[in-house]
């Protein structure tokens, strides 16, 4: 199995310390779209003979079944680029996490922060010692991943 650490890209900077946690996409959405047109040819020429064979409501079903493919298509393309960006500075720390189209950005004082493992919730949990705010990290990575991301974390943040 692969060491966490190769799941991450790391970017030094002379000012702080820089983890970009990204999705797997091993697929190039050229590629992705040879594989969609191919499964819909597919589904469509067989629902095509049937029908030609007297099954017409193979069709409809057919039509659905493309339909489901072109969603689940969408769907993939829009959250591709997610990513998670954990910046440390002098005496703070910058989260960057972005979904679909959406971007949030936390900035956080850097002396109480905790870090741990919550497989429960399958992510890294980061927050302030004794308060209820928390931002959910390493949701692209696997457990093995997050619980070595926590422990990075950790250490960093006590330097």
């Amino acid at each position: 199995m692969d060491s966490p650490q190769r799941e991450w890209a790391f970017l030094g900077s002379s000012h702080g310390f820089s983890v970009l946690l990204k999705r797997n996409c091993s697929i190039s959405p050229k590629g992705m779209i040879c594989v969609f047109a191919m499964l819909a040819a597919v589904t469509l020429s067989i629902a095509l003979g049937f029908a030609l064979a007297g099954a017409w409501l193979v069709l409809p079903f057919a039509g659905l079944e493309v339909v489901a493919l072109v969603l689940a298509f969408l769907w993939t393309a829009r959250h591709a680029a997610d990513y998670e960006r954990i910046e440390f500075a002098p005496g703070r720390l910058c989260v960057e996490v972005a979904e679909g189209r959406r971007l949030r950005r936390h900035e956080l004082d850097r002396g109480a922060l905790r870090a741990r493992h919550a497989p429960e919730r399958g992510c890294v949990v980061l927050g302030v010692a004794g308060a209820e705010d928390e931002i959910e990290l390493g949701r692209h990575l696997h457990a093995e991943a997050r619980s070595g991301l926590a422990d990075a974390l950790n250490r960093t943040l006590r330097l």
